[in-house]
């Protein structure tokens, strides 16, 4: 349990954002339309140098929307980003969320292999894992998280720590569901099960820092829209769940030579594709609306032999909790 109680304060303070400095930076002119666009007003910075000073503070969305402000919250890819107010409780239900979207809330699952799949599906966002030498064609995100859990604190095994190094040390699903009767593969899953809000605090951490990518990335005729549509989001209730776990779920859509026949699927794709001038429910529903579009497009581009047909259901699923969050 020390582990779980490390992990908790940890992953509540990267959360809300208590850290140190900042570094500010020059803007380059996209990045001055990018905070216009987020921010509602260019922001000048002066020459880079360090300060003291403490994030920016951005109040908290509560309550009814109607008649009430949006609070932009991301910046431009000079670093200059102020995240959302968030609470434990919600942490703990983003959390809570992504465990059930990925693993049905099942502690076996946290170590996996999915059916189809030529990597291993690790810990409570189901972080890719590749064997050695092995292509990793959607990302080896798991060595990554390691790293996190290791620099907050938390001692990792030995064979996991050089594991991180040299690749999933099993090749097929087989072989991990052998693994898994051993006591060394238990201990990981124990690991990782203890240090879910740790997991969650990375997550929605990782989610904040594409926040402004997504707009610099975005054509130059769609920047208004993403800009719009991403604060939308953000600033309805439940909203950050949304988007923190699409980002978990098929990544930002920022790699260019990503997706299928040029089209990718990442959550940049879904704000370009959703509705605008919408806010609070209905900016959810056009949201889960468009990434069910965004997610049959890729079907319908991807290679017949690979059959992500039967996966449709579930990701629809896992897309309509977005419309209600419960929050």
């Amino acid at each position: 349990m020390r582990i779980q109680a490390w992990g908790t304060l940890i992953a509540i303070a990267v959360t809300i954002g208590v850290s140190g400095c900042s570094t500010q930076t020059v803007h380059s002119a996209q990045q001055d339309e990018t905070d216009e666009l987020l921010f509602g007003a260019k922001k000048k910075v002066s020459v880079a140098k360090k300060t003291s000073e403490t994030r920016p503070k951005v109040a908290k969305y509560t309550g009814n929307q109607a008649g009430r402000n949006t609070n932009s919250y991301a910046g431009g890819a000079s670093g200059s980003t102020a995240l959302p107010t968030m609470s434990s409780n919600e942490l703990m239900m983003i959390a809570d969320r992504i465990f059930k979207n990925e693993s049905g809330s099942d502690p076996d699952k946290l170590v996996h292999w999915n059916d189809g799949e030529n990597f291993a599906s690790m810990g409570l966002g189901h972080f890719t894992w590749y064997p050695a030498g092995r292509p990793a064609r959607f990302g080896n995100t798991f060595p990554d998280l390691l790293g996190h859990l290791q620099s907050n604190g938390v001692a990792l095994p030995a064979w996991v720590q050089q594991a991180r190094y040299q690749g999933a040390p099993w090749r097929t699903k087989a072989e991990l569901m052998h693994a898994k009767q051993t006591g060394q593969v238990q201990e990981l899953q124990n690991l990782l099960y203890q240090t879910r809000l740790l997991q969650a605090a990375y997550i929605v951490e990782r989610a904040r820092r594409a926040m402004p990518k997504l707009v610099d990335a975005a054509p130059a005729n769609s920047r208004a829209k993403v800009a719009q549509n991403l604060n939308a989001i953000a600033n309805t209730p439940g909203g950050w769940y949304a988007l923190v776990d699409y980002v978990n779920f098929k990544g930002e859509g920022l790699n260019t030579s990503g997706g299928y026949n040029g089209q990718n699927w990442g959550l940049l794709q879904v704000l370009e594709d959703m509705n605008t001038g919408q806010s609070g429910q209905q900016a959810l529903h056009s949201f889960a609306d468009a990434a069910s579009r965004v997610l049959a497009r890729r079907v319908r581009n991807s290679p017949p032999a690979r059959n992500e047909a039967r996966w449709l259901a579930g990701w629809s699923n896992r897309i309509n909790t977005y419309r209600y969050p419960g929050v």
